[in-house]
């Protein structure tokens, strides 16, 4: 029976962890959308012009194939632009209904149109990775409820984060939509992440928390709230980019960074100051924890993590923005957060803590 449990267990997490690795590597798919500007490759969804397989040429398509699609969207838009004034949210929807550059429908491009539509076939395996979590979750209802509970929350949450990426094809990439598009990826990584560290303690087996002081997980916390502020302004800074490239039809990109304004300027600075955070949290680390625990470990990759994210941005900043660079800032800016989030589940906080005389 215990041979029994400790392999539904395994089972689970195996599962629950490839879908946290199916899930980050649709967050590099989508940088490379983005990077591409393929986002509207397909302007219709789930479908890619009608079809389930894309068009390869123009041909295939009718000669008003720009206006068949626009009336689509804008009607999609209509009836989002109701729901929300319905909820509410009259600013979001008359920002949307007012928003001139939805009107403007893109040219098809082949390359475009089937790198947007490997980008929706990645999103349809999360969806099956969600949905076979889910199924091996409810193995584990005796022994912990709130693991097929929330594993069933995680496939709501991908429903509506394919709901969202709808609207974000409807809404032309409207900015804001695509910034709740990335939280809502990154909320279901912390969900998925949880799910699993429960399961994995589940296993009486396995060893226990690292403790160490609270200031410790504090530092840690604050350094994670100030990752997804930097990230949501990353986002904000790919958005000004975006327009920059838009108005010279992207050419003069070594004129795109100093085009960015103060956004790109703060989200440059913060950069140190999240660096600064870490580093006193990994101090802290090597104080309190064992030098090979896994919370040790981990934090170790953390920073290695941010050191390359910071790498990453200023080869960007100073090489004009090239596009292979833009997907991996992206993703690993994605991993920080994920590992920071981990991190905060393993170490456990006990007040009056002595420091770890023995680390090795």
């Amino acid at each position: 029976m215990k041979q029994k449990n400790h392999k539904e267990i395994y089972s689970f997490r195996s599962i629950s962890l490839m879908t946290v690795v199916a899930v980050y590597f649709l967050i590099l798919v989508g940088g490379i959308v983005r990077s591409t500007g393929s986002g509207m490759g397909c302007p219709d969804w789930p479908k890619c012009f009608g079809s389930v397989i894309p068009p390869t040429s123009v041909d295939q398509l009718p000669k008003n194939y720009q206006e068949i699609y626009l009336e689509k969207r804008l009607a999609k838009n209509e009836r989002f632009v109701a729901t929300l004034e319905k909820l509410g949210f009259e600013k979001a929807a008359n920002r949307i209904a007012t928003d001139k550059s939805i009107l403007v429908e893109q040219e098809f491009n082949a390359t475009k149109t089937w790198i947007e539509y490997v980008n929706r076939l990645i999103g349809v395996v999360i969806g099956l990775f969600i949905i076979l979590t889910v199924w091996r979750s409810f193995k584990l209802w005796s022994r912990d409820r709130w693991i097929p509970i929330l594993s069933v929350f995680s496939l709501i949450l991908v429903l509506f984060q394919g709901w969202i990426g709808s609207l974000v094809v409807s809404t032309n990439l409207l900015e804001w939509m695509i910034t709740l598009h990335m939280i809502l990826a990154l909320l279901l990584v912390a969900l998925l992440l949880y799910i699993n560290h429960r399961a994995l303690y589940l296993d009486k087996e396995e060893k226990a928390l690292d403790e160490v002081p609270l200031k410790l997980k504090g530092l840690l916390i604050l350094g994670t709230i100030l990752m997804l502020v930097q990230v949501v302004m990353g986002t904000q800074v790919r958005e000004h980019i975006d327009q920059i490239a838009l108005q010279l039809g992207g050419l003069m990109r070594d004129t795109w960074v100093e085009s960015a304004g103060m956004i790109f300027i703060i989200h440059r600075s913060f950069s140190l100051l999240l660096l600064l955070v870490h580093v006193v949290y990994f101090i802290w680390v090597f104080r309190y924890t064992h030098r090979k625990s896994s919370s040790n470990m981990w934090s170790q990759v953390l920073i290695l993590l941010i050191l390359f994210e910071i790498a990453s941005g200023v080869g960007m900043a100073y090489f004009a923005i090239p596009a292979f660079l833009q997907p991996i800032h992206l993703l690993v800016g994605s991993l920080i957060i994920g590992v920071q989030f981990m991190l905060i589940l393993q170490l456990k906080t006990q007040k009056g803590l002595t420091l770890i005389s023995n680390p090795a």
